[in-house]
C-alpha cells in the first residue's frame, strides 16, 4: 500500500538557559511558536528565532524546528 506524506504546520522551539541547578546542571526552558508554515525556510526561521532571542530575559541555548505531517493512504 502506498502512503502519501502531507506536510502540516511546523513548530519553532527556542531553548533558553534560565539558570543552573545546585549540582551545576543547566536548567533549560522551551518557548514554542506554533502554526509555522511548512514552506518557511530554515534560514528564515533561524533569523526570526535569533531576533526573538534578543527580546528574551534569558540567553538562548538552542533552536529547534519540528515539522508535522499527516500520513494518508494513496
Amino acid at each position: 500500500m502506498a502512503v502519501n506524506n502531507v506536510p502540516g504546520n511546523s513548530v519553532l522551539k527556542l531553548t533558553l538557559h534560565v539558570g543552573d541547578s545546585a549540582t551545576g546542571s543547566p536548567i533549560l526552558r522551551n518557548r514554542s511558536l506554533n502554526g509555522i508554515k511548512a514552506a518557511a525556510t530554515d534560514q528564515d526561521l533561524f533569523d526570526v528565532a535569533a531576533a526573538l532571542a534578543g527580546l528574551q530575559q534569558y540567553p538562548l541555548n538552542g533552536i529547534t524546528r519540528v515539522d508535522n505531517a499527516a500520513l494518508i493512504s494513496a
